[in-house]
């Protein structure tokens, strides 16, 4: 299936995402001042490859910033706080924006994190096998520990 991408959010030159330069800023900001639930899913889950696949944090693609993002896989996770109760139609224009340039989107709440980590846990490694065998990838080198 061809997807329709939007061109702003592509560099003509080198076919990369772009992103807005302020956006660094509140990235960086961010990273420093995770949410409750942003730190335990990056220290449980996402940090230092336990899903075998490099995750960054905060990272600004476009005119968003994502919670977490993996380049590898075009795989963005979301945890989405109390905040997001009145944004859903917004965070389904983003998904959906995200989509068209190629990107994935697993969303979770908070409370999901927090009170049923093994199951986000298996969901994100699920997802990751998921999208390696989907785009030609061999044998998956998931870490199911940790």
């Amino acid at each position: 299936m061809k997807k329709n991408i939007e061109p702003e959010a592509l560099n003509q030159l080198s076919g990369s995402i772009n992103y807005r330069l302020e956006l660094t800023y509140m990235a960086k900001k961010n990273r420093h001042q995770p949410t409750l639930a942003e730190d335990i899913i990056w220290q449980e889950i996402l940090r230092f490859r336990k899903t075998g696949y490099k995750f960054t944090r905060q990272k600004p693609i476009d005119r968003f910033i994502l919670d977490f993002y993996c380049s590898e896989l075009n795989l963005a996770v979301e945890i989405d706080g109390e905040s997001h109760i009145m944004k859903k139609g917004t965070d389904e224009l983003r998904d959906r924006f995200l989509y068209q340039i190629g990107i994935e989107t697993l969303r979770f709440s908070n409370d999901e994190v927090i009170k049923q980590l093994n199951i986000v846990k298996d969901k994100i490694i699920n997802k990751c096998s998921s999208l390696t065998l989907s785009r030609g990838g061999g044998s998956t080198k998931l870490n199911r520990r940790g």
